[in-house]
């Protein structure tokens, strides 16, 4: 069994960009214990109020399966351990495991603390007797071990076998810089399970790259003790990333078992992590990003389609992610078969109309339309030219001006000639900015005629420059994405103008929500289809 150990909510709040307040944190806390986590690491109680504040609330949580851990360092002098302030705060916490970090590499001891190496031992001894003496658990993180041990191998492990003399009940490997390689690794954890008989943990930063390689080399080697943060969040380049840790732990090495409940929840972990920390998802992430088995070329597509793992490593359902095809230049039959029976689209077996589907597609990218992220304009255009969809309205005339009020303000208005089933609508609206005021003015256009429009509302807007060379003649593209409540979806405009690539990507999207409305529509009992 390979114990796993999250430090999200102390070392991967270290990292930038990375803020947490104390609901955050315990709300992390709650679902690591729902996922299976055997250890979570809640703060450094002794550094700051905001941590000695969720030891405080999380001792009214009730935790199915992990353990609470406090983290600090070792006691500042040798012979006034019981006194140490830091250790008494880790005390204070209440927790029932504890981890403390102290020096293993000379230079550190000697030149950073200005100690002896017998005065660096006792620290790391008495500091662990003292807090095991008062009923916890204890676990020792050996600072830059693997530094430490490359620079003086014998000082290294003594500090080590202070830490077990102790009484630490694991011995955590830190590669603290980063900057070990993983057959280092498997090299050194081997020597140390020889030396301490203690089982070795393992702590990686990712400043080479290799965070969760030099974690998994460790596992093989002997480890059975693994900490990381969810997302490979923290300091500098991050630490080990526990999402890809524990999919190659538990799918990779079938031998290895972990106590996570459900592998299927480990996607929804990572997003809820990122949700939580207000940042975006890592598309690319492995396991678990929303490109991880995404498939664009259409030979890779026509094969996935036949047999998946010819092009996928795993099957996406384990990790809880799915498979997804992509639409681009590089498309062939393949991927607009996919997509059309994603989508519930029958296309005909034979016939021109594939063909034709790919070179308009093709066409399209080529002057600067993507699909990834614009599925429902898309869908429009696979629905378009099978027959089955028709656009609602047309838009004749669009004028966008900026002007200044008296009182100083900018006014953005939108004036508009929609044709509706052959009557003429003529609107205008200002707005916050041009597509705003776009966006108003489509709306009154068409509410009389489509009041079901009333539910939609655009909740992203996004303007890529797609030939930045030309300067402020270059070709944009605009996403949109919209949403009615219960579902979104994504359109696409392109353009050198930006106004008239916004009104694209806003058609599509009045198109789409009243086209899905009536697709969801039953026909009455003996209706022709």
């Amino acid at each position: 069994m390979v114990e796993l150990y999250d430090t999200t909510l102390r070392d991967g709040t270290q990292g930038e960009h990375i803020n947490l307040s104390v609901q955050d944190k315990l709300l992390i806390a709650a679902r690591l214990d729902e996922f299976g986590m055997d250890y979570i690491e809640g703060g450094w109680p002794s550094s700051n109020p905001k941590d000695e504040e969720f030891f405080r609330r999380a001792a009214s949580l009730s935790f199915r399966h992990a353990k609470l851990c406090a983290f600090g360092s070792t006691a500042r002098y040798p012979d006034s351990v019981e006194k140490d302030s830091n250790l008494l705060g880790l005390l204070a916490s209440g927790v029932p495991v504890i981890t403390i970090f102290g020096k293993t590499w000379k230079a550190h001891s000697s030149k950073g603390l200005g100690i002896s190496d017998e005065e660096n031992r006792l620290l790391i001894r008495r500091s662990v007797a003292f807090l095991r003496s008062e009923g916890r658990e204890v676990f020792f993180d050996a600072e830059h071990f693997f530094d430490g041990y490359r620079d003086n191998p014998r000082f290294a492990l003594e500090m080590l076998m202070a830490a077990a003399e102790g009484g630490a009940t694991r011995m955590v490997l830190c590669d603290t810089n980063g900057g070990t390689l993983p057959h280092e690794v498997a090299e050194t954890v081997r020597v140390v399970l020889e030396k301490t008989g203690v089982p070795v943990g393992i702590h990686c930063h990712n400043d080479s790259d290799l965070a969760v390689a030099n974690s998994i080399a460790a596992v093989m080697a002997g480890a059975t003790h693994v900490q990381g943060t969810i997302n490979g969040i923290g300091e500098r380049c991050g630490n080990a990333n526990l999402i890809s840790i524990i999919a190659n732990l538990m799918l990779k090495l079938p031998d290895t078992r972990t106590s996570v409940v459900d592998l299927a929840q480990l996607t929804s972990l990572s997003k809820f992590v990122f949700e939580i920390l207000n940042l975006p998802s890592d598309t690319k992430a492995p396991f678990v990003g929303k490109s991880a088995f995404a498939h664009k070329g259409g030979i890779h597509v026509s094969a996935v389609m036949k047999e998946s793992s010819l092009y996928e490593h795993i099957d996406p359902a384990l990790v809880g992610n799915r498979q997804r095809v992509l639409v681009s230049e590089l498309a062939g039959q393949s991927n607009i078969r996919y997509k059309a029976q994603e989508l519930g689209i029958a296309i005909p077996e034979t016939g021109d109309q594939i063909r034709t589907l790919v070179k308009h597609v093709k066409e399209l990218e080529h002057k600067g339309f993507q699909f990834d992220g614009a599925e429902a304009s898309f869908e429009l255009i696979l629905q378009k030219e099978l027959g089955s969809f028709t656009p609602y309205f047309t838009i004749q005339e669009s004028k966008v001006s900026i002007e200044s009020a008296q009182d100083g303000r900018k006014v953005d208005q939108a004036v508009l000639k929609v044709e509706v089933g052959g009557e003429i609508e003529h609107t205008a609206a200002e707005g916050d900015g041009p597509v705003n005021a776009l966006d108003k003015a489509l709306r009154k256009a068409l509410i009389r005629f489509y009041p079901e429009i009333r539910s939609i509302k655009l909740i992203d807007y996004k303007v890529r420059v797609l030939e930045e060379k030309k300067g402020t003649s270059a070709k944009v593209r605009v996403l949109i994405e919209t949403a009615n409540g219960g579902s979104t979806w994504g359109t696409v405009g392109v353009s050198t103008n930006i106004i008239e690539a916004s009104l694209q990507a806003l058609e599509d999207s009045m198109n789409y929500h009243l086209f899905t409305l009536k697709a969801s529509v039953p026909k009455p009992e003996g209706a022709e289809s």
